[in-house]
């Protein structure tokens, strides 16, 4: 068995095509197809469900898949390791974040990079249970995410960054009352636009009102903050955010108008790793400065 073999199999999962597969992999098809096939002669069991397409693997084969980003993420540890040992300013370090924690992101990679100045930091945003998957899967070896979701298992360290605090907000021509705090009622009569159901942030959203008695007047729907920031900042919604998601305010042309909202849970945001008996030299001085990083103060209003 060889680690091409592994490699193969784990883009032949993510591209579900042969020819895709072996373009990403820079060899021809034939010679990946031939490598799986004297991966599965070598285990004895079949691991590809084969059409004239990929279709997907059979139970075997996705317990395999299992162990090969296993076998591939050490290796790739163990490479950095070595890297690392001869030049402490490299390396490669996968974050996944949610879109609410997006401005945490600059600072937190300023930190990094400080410690670690040659860090090359492959960046991406999704869901909180997606970045956990990923996590456990070692596409990622950082996350940013709502901590109250993180499985009580062991599987995972954590390290809370901040507690999140929700405002309402809405661009300079909508015409809101003077005082700085709403109740959810008052935010329930101004029209919104806000993150979609599947993401925590609307979830907990919903559930402020829901507590609040009250229907809020929702005309737009996205999992996308820059088409939220839009429609804010030409003033025909108003949003609920955490601070940390507002966007860009030092236009002096087009300011924010913030308003605090009263009785709203604080849930923790930080950092996750998924719990190894090793950590590569990186990840161990990557976690220890991210650790490091105070933003309690810069993330309320």
């Amino acid at each position: 068995m060889f680690l091409r073999q592994l490699t193969y199999l784990i883009a032949l999962d993510q591209y579900r095509h042969f020819s895709r597969a072996a373009e990403h992999c820079n060899v021809s098809q034939p010679a990946l197809s031939m490598a799986i096939r004297q991966l599965e002669h070598e285990l004895g069991v079949p691991i590809v469900r084969r059409n004239r397409r990929v279709l997907g693997l059979t139970p075997e084969g996705e317990r395999v898949l299992a162990w090969a980003r296993q076998t591939v993420a050490a290796l790739d540890g163990l490479r950095q390791e070595a890297d690392f040992a001869h030049e402490v300013a490299g390396g490669t370090l996968s974050i996944g974040t949610i879109p609410p924690a997006i401005q945490v992101m600059p600072p937190l990679m300023e930190s990094l990079r400080a410690a670690v100045p040659a860090l090359h930091i492959e960046l991406t945003v999704s869901a909180n249970t997606d970045i956990l998957h990923d996590l456990t899967e070692q596409r990622l070896q950082m996350g940013l995410i709502y901590l109250d979701q993180v499985p009580e298992d062991g599987s995972f360290e954590t390290h809370q960054l901040y507690a999140e605090q929700y405002v309402f907000v809405a661009g300079f021509r909508m015409e809101l009352p003077s005082r700085k705090t709403f109740s959810w009622a008052d935010a329930a009569e101004h029209p919104l636009g806000l993150l979609g159901h599947s993401m925590r942030t609307r979830q907990i959203v919903d559930e402020c009102f829901a507590k609040a008695g009250v229907r809020p007047n929702v005309l737009l729907e996205t999992n996308a903050l820059e088409l939220l920031y839009v429609e804010l900042l030409a003033g025909r919604l108003a949003t609920i955010l955490p601070v940390a998601a507002l966007p860009d305010q030092r236009d002096p042309a087009n300011p924010l108008q913030i308003r605090r909202l009263a009785s709203c849970p604080a849930p923790g945001v930080g950092l996750v790793r998924l719990k190894q008996p090793v950590q590569t030299a990186l990840m161990s001085r990557s976690w220890e400065v991210a650790t490091q990083l105070v933003l309690e103060d810069a993330l309320t209003v």
